[in-house]
Parts: structure tokens; sequence; C-alpha cells
């Protein structure tokens, strides 16, 4: 998942208008935007949790992603038809104020995705420091995983506090770092099938834990499934920097779900081809777990964990920077404590909403490992999973609502003979609602671990106590009620 389109140093706006200052310049086609939304989904997921979702399911590890695939799509749609309508770079904050104009709900979607980045950050952060003592060889045991996951993210405080502006050409970068270590895996599955030590027969098997019916299993692992296949919906941040957002946005993202897709499913059969469910489901760096037994004469994972480390670094990073900007821009429209909007001098960064989700994440990785144990990524990724599946019901119902609303002009864009609106995309028939309920299902305690609702529970209530604080000094002090004024610019 990745950072708002209004990176380090630039401004997010509504509607163009004269006098507005400076826009966003439209640098990306088609090319650009297919890597970042390809560079987007890859990541921590399939690199953290194919052993566990092989755990849930058994070797059929690419049924319960394929699900995830088709439920994700659906919900792109809905995105595909709100970003060509509304192409500002707020995404499911502008899209729930603009259908339902409730602040109170644009609060609690803009804080749940602001979570989302936290929980996601922290399952990179673990993954990290789980693959640094592999590749270093050291035994310090979950202590010594927690301690290199905490201090990983105080480096990413300070990095954010130098002040990060994003880079299109270094997201390219890392995009073909993870796809090579993914291809690494996919290629040692092909080579191995070539040397007969492979059971294709096992990618068949639907195994299940604790008598759980094959339906409840599917559905449980689909949710899991699903933090693998989000961060199409941050491309629609890049919305303002996107030549022709309306004609180039919907090819480009759903060719981007579908090269994932297909990869995912290529590393999810080698995977259980090559190493037993049992073996791979117990494994905290399931995937250098397939390169060892893959390829056991060759050096390959002598340097693997660090290529892993490398692929799911800019995760954390970029979702922390993601989380400080909303905060940042909450805390600014006086809907959180002002002081949250404090800016660092001289490097113009929002250090208190740094220092904040920072300790947020700290407190999270080191409350979840103590409950969870070894089992903290799995924890920590369904936990985005399940803020994610809410904002995307919100989202899906917010297309339906605003299906018959004017789209906004887009500067520069000229508009149709007869002045009857520029063209925009719809999501076909009835798959916004499919869409809202299939979400809404994935939401539903069948398909989430107890322990996701506690963790993304204890930090949506943060955020409700945060609000009802600066809504009381609002009322009493300043007279004034907490309310958003510019949602476009939430991005900050």
């Amino acid at each position: 998942m990745s950072a708002p389109g209004g990176g380090e140093g630039t401004a997010t706006s509504g509607v163009p208008q004269s006098g507005d200052g400076p826009q966003l310049k439209r640098v990306m086609g088609t090319k650009l935007l297919l890597l970042f939304i390809v560079g987007d989904i890859l990541g921590t997921g399939v690199y953290a949790l194919t052993g566990r979702i092989a755990g849930e399911i058994g070797g059929a590890a690419w049924a319960p992603i394929l699900i995830a695939f088709a439920v994700a799509t659906i919900t792109a749609l809905s995105y595909l038809e709100l970003v060509t309508k509304y192409p500002q770079a707020a995404g499911a904050a502008l899209y729930t104020h603009k259908a339902f104009g409730i602040h109170f709900v644009t609060f609690l979607v803009t804080f749940a995705v602001l979570c989302s980045g936290i929980t996601s950050a922290s399952t990179a952060a673990k993954f990290l420091a789980e693959n640094f003592l592999v590749g270093f060889d050291l035994g310090w045991g979950q202590f010594g995983v927690t301690a290199i996951a905490v201090g990983f993210m105080i480096l990413l405080a300070l990095i954010n506090l130098r002040g990060v502006g994003e880079s299109i050409k270094f997201n390219v970068v890392l995009t073909v770092v993870e796809l090579t270590g993914l291809l690494i895996v996919i290629g040692i599955g092909f080579w191995a099938m070539g040397q007969g030590n492979v059971d294709f027969s096992r990618a068949v098997v639907f195994e299940t834990e604790g008598g759980k019916s094959i339906f409840l299993a599917l559905t449980a692992a689909t949710s899991l499934a699903f933090f693998s296949m989000v961060g199409f919906e941050d491309s629609v941040n890049m919305a303002e920097e996107t030549r022709d957002p309306a004609r180039i946005f919907p090819k480009v993202m759903l060719t981007g779900l579908g090269i994932t897709v297909f990869i995912y499913l290529l590393v999810s059969v080698a995977a259980v081809a090559v190493v037993p469910v049992g073996q791979l489901s117990e494994s905290q760096t399931p995937l250098l777990e397939v390169v060892q037994a893959g390829a056991p004469d060759f050096p390959i994972d002598v340097f693997y964990p660090f290529l892993s480390i490398f692929a799911v670094a800019n995760t954390a990073l970029i979702n922390m920077l993601m989380a400080s900007r909303l905060l940042y821009g909450m805390s600014k429209q006086e809907v959180l404590p002002r002081p949250l909007a404090l800016v660092l001098h001289g490097r113009r960064t929002p250090w208190a909403a740094i220092v904040f989700t920072t300790l947020l994440a700290i407190g999270v990785i080191i409350l979840v490992t103590n409950v969870m144990g070894a089992d903290t990524v799995s924890a920590l990724g369904g936990t985005t999973a399940l803020l994610l599946l809410c904002v995307f019901t919100v989202v899906n119902i917010a297309c339906l609502v605003l299906r018959k609303s004017p789209p906004d002009p887009v500067e520069g864009e000229s508009m149709p003979e007869g002045g009857a609106g520029r063209k925009t995309f719809r999501s076909p028939g009835i798959m916004p609602w499919i869409g809202a309920l299939s979400c809404a299902f994935l939401v539903g305690p069948w398909a989430q671990d107890p322990i996701e609702y506690s963790i993304a529970g204890v930090l949506l209530a943060i955020g409700v106590v945060l609000w009802f604080f600066t809504w009381l000094w609002n009322r009493a002090v300043k007279a004034k009620r907490t309310r958003f004024t510019d949602p476009e610019e939430l991005h900050g």
C-alpha cells in the first residue's frame, strides 16, 4: 500500500479554479500509472502471509487469493467510477463526504484509513525484523524480532521527519525489487518441477484447522488474502497527477490487478508444491522456505532475506507517511487536536503527527506481540484487511448514492458538445451492490480473528476519544462546530 499522491511539498486541492495557486502537474501516463499500481499491490502480503493462508485452507491457497481478487476488482470498479467523477487526491474520505455529508462518518472513514496504514506498516516492520534475523543468522527469538521492528519504526520516523517526497522513479525501482523476489520463487518452483522434486497434487487439496467447514475456512482465508490485494485504492490519490484520468484509469487499474493476481497464483501454487503445507504455515518467512527447499544447492537463500527486507521496507515507509499526513490534515482542519498539526521549522514536516503515529505503531507491535506471539504478522495483516474492508463497504455504498450527481470539472479538459458533462466510467449494473455486500460479509466474525476486532477497536477508540475532546474544546472555548472545512485537502 502506498502514500498519498500529494507527497512532500505538494498541495492537493478540490476543483481547480483561478486563483487557487499552483496545481499538481499531470505527468503520469499509462506505463507509469501501471507500474505504480502493480508496485502498490505487490509487497508485504504475499511475502508474509502465503504460509498462513495455506494453513487456513490447505494446499489450495490459490482459491482464497482468487476470491479476494474478485472482491477487490468489484470494489475497484466503484473506485473507478468515483475517481473519474471526482479526480481529486482525497480518496475514500472525499467520496464518503460527498455521498453522506456527515462529518463524523467522514472522520471514521478517514481515521480507519489512517489506522490501516499503521497496521500495514507494523506488519511490514515485523516481517522485516524476522527476515533480518534469518539473514544474519541471529537466534534472538521473539524479543529480538520486536526490538528490531520497534527500532525500524523509529528509523522510519526519523526519515519522515527529515522529509520524504514521493518519487515515481523510486517506486519503479522498488516494484522491480518486489517483482524479482516473487519471480525467484516462481522460477524455483518450475525448476524443481523439472527435477521431479515437487508434488503439485497438494495444490488441489482443501484442509482446514480445528474442524472448520470448508466454507468458513475459505472465508477466513479470503479475508486474510485480501491484505495481499489492497493497494489498488491508493492509486486514486494520483488522480490529479495523471493525464486524462477518465480515459486511462479504468484499463490501467484493472490491468494492474490482473497482473498481480496472476503472479500471486503462480507463487501460491509453487509454494505449496515445493514445501509441505504444515512447514509452510509454521514458518515466519514462508517464501524463504520455498527458496531453500527448491534450490538447496544454490546460494539464493543467502541474499533472499535481504531482498525481502528491501521489498517490504517501502510498504512501511509510505504507509507511515500516509498516516502522518492524514492525521496532520485532520488536525489542521481542527477535527482532531490542533497541536497534532505542528510542523517542524526548516524541514516543514508534520513532526507531531509523525511522532503520534509512530508511537501508535510501536504500541500495536508490542501489544500484539505479547498477546499473539509468533502469529503477530497475520494478526496485523488481518487487521489491515478488516479496516479496509469496512472502508470499501462504505465506498461501494457511496458509489450508489453518487450515481446521479454530476462530475466535477477538470482543469484543461474540454467539455462535450451541448454541455452535457464529461464522460466518466460507470461500474456495470449491480456491481457496487455486490461489492458492498461481499466486503461487509468479509467483515463478519466468521471471517475475522477476534484479536483483529480488538486491535481495530482500540485504534478507532483512540481516534474517537481525540475527536470527542476536540469537539468539546471547539464548542466550549471557540464556540464553533467540529467539521471538515476542506475534505479535498486531507492528504495535506
